[in-house]
């Protein structure tokens, strides 16, 4: 390797390494009883107990999700949150096994491709909840099952814009990370495409989250400063008020998290996998921006449910808005 290339090189502080040692990549032959940790991706031993908690409150957090979703009958957000989480377990199994051998390769590209690519599915969650919370006609029961109607016009565009803009760049995002994963398992830690493809991958969702940042945060102002209520549900306004504030609260501050991961992911992309002095090689960085953000984001969306505001069934989630409006001008004054 080049001196150019030693700034890049885990080893470039190690000539010991003998000339039939693979520190990194698919051919890696390294162990900690043939080489230092210090000649590994990350440069250390993942923590062990960061990582165990790291999967016990990502698995506690779906069997909550999986029963409140079953509850309310939120089918799509849970689907997307129990994917999302199921990633996450499966990425944090990778970080076990890389404290066993940090030179694992297969166990390296296993954390990579599912921690990175886990909040895609949060976000296509917080995209499809954020759509079907103002539809042209949109029925919200509470206890006394009376029904709030929201106003087509607290949205600048119809909603189902969501579904067509959003989770289209979602699933586009999700393909150039998983791309970039999947070329890098194909690399020694010499080539930089599958690298660039990541890289482009959360670029680009950072973009849509900020863009969707813009459309959220005016939506929830026209929202809030709207005196567009039924006088009828006058006395029941105050109950719902909560709810709505806890279910647009606690998702602003999952979307903020979120972002705030991916503007770290993207400062360690750009710096790529085997800079010596990157962030990639910062342990507490990595808990700190990438698992806490990560699990605040996933618990946020627990305590903000779409189910608090939107306890529909089977059937409601499936009607569409004017069949909602329909139903919502037959039902008794």
């Amino acid at each position: 390797m080049s001196s150019s290339d030693s700034s890049s090189d885990p080893s470039g502080g190690f000539p010991d390494l003998p000339p039939n040692m693979v520190y990194f990549g698919p051919d890696a032959n390294c162990t900690l009883d043939l080489c230092p940790v210090e000649w590994s991706v990350y440069g250390y031993r993942p923590s062990l107990a960061a990582n165990i908690s790291f999967i016990a409150l990502n698995a506690l957090a779906g069997v909550i999700h999986a029963y409140l979703g079953f509850r309310w009958r939120q089918w799509w957000f849970m689907v997307c949150m129990l994917v999302g989480v199921v990633n996450a377990i499966i990425g944090y199994v990778g970080r076990v096994l890389l404290y066993y051998n940090p030179f694992s390769f297969a166990a390296f590209m296993l954390q990579i491709i599912c921690i990175t690519t886990g909040p895609v599915y949060y976000c296509a969650a917080i995209y499809i909840t954020l759509a079907l919370s103002c539809p042209e006609a949109i029925l919200i029961r509470d206890l006394d099952d009376r029904i709030q109607y929201f106003s087509p016009e607290l949205s600048r565009f119809k909603p189902q814009l969501f579904y067509y803009i959003f989770i289209p760049c979602d699933i586009f995002s999700l393909v150039l990370q998983a791309a970039g994963g999947a070329l890098s398992t194909t690399s020694s830690g010499q080539s930089d495409v599958g690298v660039n493809l990541a890289l482009a991958g959360m670029s680009f969702q950072v973009f849509t989250i900020v863009l969707f940042c813009g459309f959220f945060a005016d939506y929830m102002i026209r929202y809030f400063r709207s005196e567009r209520r039924n006088e009828t549900h006058a006395g029941n306004w105050a109950g719902q008020t909560t709810r709505l504030k806890l279910f647009f609260g606690f998702m602003a501050l999952a979307v903020l998290l979120t972002l705030i991961r991916c503007s770290y992911r993207l400062a360690e992309l750009h710096e790529g996998y085997l800079a010596i002095d990157g962030l990639v090689r910062n342990e507490g960085l990595f808990i700190g921006f990438e698992g806490v953000m990560v699990l605040g984001s996933v618990y946020c969306l627990m305590i903000g449910h779409p189910g608090l505001v939107f306890k529909q069934g089977a059937k409601d989630q499936t009607q569409t808005p004017d069949q909602n409006l329909q139903e919502l001008q037959e039902y008794p004054k």
